[in-house]
């Protein structure tokens, strides 16, 4: 009888039919990278090979401290409870201490730091202090696409302003100063900067932070590129009274070749810090002690690990990301830092180009399918990329040297 009762009624209730995603969702799409990487799985499921060019993502390990660590704090039966939300004592002061001697800015380990469980929370949770649904937030273009994506997923509206090369790709004032920033709470910005690998310049810090106490914003700074292949370490906090209106993340994934672990920091003032708290609090726990003491370990690396994982290893492979740029017919601009490059593709290709996002998917499309090898086009961090492609200094010097030879070989 129930048989013959789900068989009736088996064409009647459809629950896709009347059950809607929030709207939220139509405001943003799944993120490029993983839309992407399912054509380039699709790819390597036939044979293809193929040779990932896209990605910030270390491909090296952690110093071999910090792996004995975190196998050990694992070894205790009475780590695995739950952690303090705002992070152990240790790592604060680690975090502190990182501050301190790299950047030398002075950090309360217990008032003006917070971990993080990477930028992308950071984003999320930052916004969700300081920003009410309606206010706006001002990103940079081209710049990380997820200072928009969550915005609008939070209800905050986005406001672009330029990044330009002839402004070395630092913040246009004149732009910025002839905004109405009535309504701004939050000014993005990112240095030393993803995409474009321009470096942090203090100048434009000490800038920022005055136009934010002129105008009521709080600036962040996202700032995980600073020892990629940098010389010098720049932070907005070594700004005087910058604490007051600036909020800084820093992030383990690249400096210390932990993208898996999950492991970042703000630091700025108490108030600010009291007020991501109450936010992250609801949101997440502490995460596993063990990721936390091995963290603590880590930013305590000596500089002579700094200067092979972070300098000279990306310096050589830096050299074949030249190469490949050039073999493009793409420019560059060699000052560069961080582990992208950053290049203009050639002005032979027509900015409209039937059948491509960009015209610079001209170039990283047929690299994809006929070279075998995935670049990513500057058109995913806003228009301002659009003529311009990115490669990864993730892999290792071999394959960079083989994606070289495939795309020689076009």
């Amino acid at each position: 009888m129930l048989r013959a009762f789900a068989l009736s009624h088996s064409n009647t209730y459809n629950p896709m039919t009347t059950i809607q995603p929030a709207q939220r969702l139509s405001l943003v799409q799944e993120y490029y990278f993983s839309r992407k990487l399912k054509e380039v799985a699709a790819l390597n499921a036939q044979g293809k090979d193929i040779i990932s060019l896209a990605i910030g993502s270390p491909d090296m390990p952690p110093s071999q401290d910090t792996i004995d660590t975190l196998c050990r704090v694992a070894n205790d039966p009475n780590a695995h409870g739950y952690q303090p939300t705002m992070g152990t004592p240790e790592l604060r002061q680690a975090m502190a201490r990182f501050y301190q001697r790299w950047f030398k800015v002075e950090l309360d380990p217990q008032t003006e730091v917070l971990p993080l469980i990477g930028s992308k929370e950071g984003i999320l949770h930052v916004t969700l202090a300081l920003v009410n649904p309606g206010e706006k937030v001002l990103v940079p273009n081209p710049g990380y696409p997820t200072y928009t994506s969550l915005s609008k997923i939070l209800g905050a509206q986005v406001e672009y302003y330029d990044l330009l090369p002839e402004k070395d790709y630092q913040p246009d004032f004149e732009q910025l100063e002839a905004m109405d920033t009535t309504d701004v709470r939050i000014l993005w910005v990112n240095y030393p900067n993803m995409p474009t690998g321009a470096p942090a310049q203090y100048a434009t810090y000490e800038r920022l932070v005055k136009f934010a106490k002129e105008r009521n914003i709080v600036i962040v700074n996202d700032n995980p590129y600073s020892f990629i292949l940098g010389k010098e370490y720049t932070s907005i906090l070594q700004v005087p009274g910058a604490k007051d209106c600036c909020i800084e993340f820093n992030s383990m994934s690249k400096s210390h070749n932990m993208p898996g672990w999950r492991v970042g920091l703000l630091a700025t003032n108490a108030e600010f810090c009291k007020w991501i708290l109450k936010v992250k609090s609801n949101i997440d726990s502490g995460t596993f002690r063990a990721i936390q003491l091995a963290a603590a370990k880590a930013y305590d690396n000596d500089d002579a690990w700094h200067k092979e994982f972070n300098f000279n290893l990306y310096s050589r492979r830096r050299n074949l990301a030249e190469q490949i740029m050039t073999e493009l017919g793409c420019s560059y601009d060699s000052k560069q830092v961080g582990m992208f490059l950053w290049g203009r593709i050639p002005d032979e290709i027509p900015d409209e180009c039937p059948g491509y996002a960009a015209p610079a998917e001209v170039i990283t499309e047929r690299v994809l399918h006929d070279a075998r090898v995935f670049i990513t086009p500057g058109f995913i961090f806003g228009s301002n990329g659009r003529r311009y492609i990115r490669i990864s200094l993730c892999a290792k010097e071999e394959k960079l040297q083989e994606a070289l030879n495939r795309i020689k070989a076009l």
